[in-house]
C-alpha cells in the first residue's frame, strides 16, 4: 500500500492531467457530436473544419482553469498572459487536429470518429502536456 501511495504521489501531475484530459475530451467531443449530428456534415471539408474548431473552443475554455488549478497548481498572477500562452499552444495542436482530421477523413476517407479517437486525440494529448509542462505552467526554480 505504501508503494502505491509513493507512485501516486510521484505521478500525481500526470494522473490528474489524464483525468482532466478525459473530462476535457468528453466536453469537446460532446460539442463535436452535437454539431456533427444536428448542424454540420463532416464529409464536407469546411463543415468538418467548423465542427473541429467549435469543439476546440469549448475544450480550451473548459480545460484552462482545471489545468491551472488542479494539474499544474499555477500561482502565476498574470492569468490573462498565462491563458494567452495556453490558448496559443492549444492553437498549434488545434491546427494539427484540423490537418490530421482533413487528411484522414477527407483525403483517406477514414471514419470521422476512428480518426478523431485513435490518431488525432493521441497526438494532441501528448503535445498539449509537453507544451503545458515546458512552456505555460513552467515552475520557477523558487517554486520547486
Amino acid at each position: 500500500m505504501e508503494q502505491m501511495k509513493k507512485l501516486i504521489t510521484k505521478y500525481r501531475e500526470i494522473i490528474i492531467y489524464l483525468i482532466v484530459g478525459v473530462m476535457t475530451t468528453i466536453v469537446s467531443w460532446a460539442a463535436c457530436f452535437l454539431l456533427e449530428r444536428f448542424l454540420f456534415n463532416p464529409d464536407i471539408s469546411w463543415q468538418n473544419f467548423v465542427i473541429n474548431s467549435l469543439g476546440w473552443v469549448v475544450g480550451v475554455t473548459f480545460s484552462y482553469p482545471l489545468n491551472r488549478q488542479w494539474v499544474f497548481r499555477s500561482k502565476n498572477p498574470h492569468i490573462i498572459k498565462e491563458f494567452g500562452s495556453f490558448a496559443a499552444s492549444r492553437l498549434s495542436t488545434w491546427i494539427l487536429d484540423i490537418v490530421v482530421m482533413w487528411v484522414t477523413v477527407n483525403v483517406m476517407s477514414m471514419h470521422y470518429w476512428i480518426a478523431k479517437i485513435f490518431i488525432s486525440s493521441v497526438l494532441v494529448t501528448v503535445l498539449n502536456y509537453v507544451f503545458s509542462k515546458l512552456f505555460i505552467f513552467k515552475k520557477k526554480d523558487s517554486e520547486g
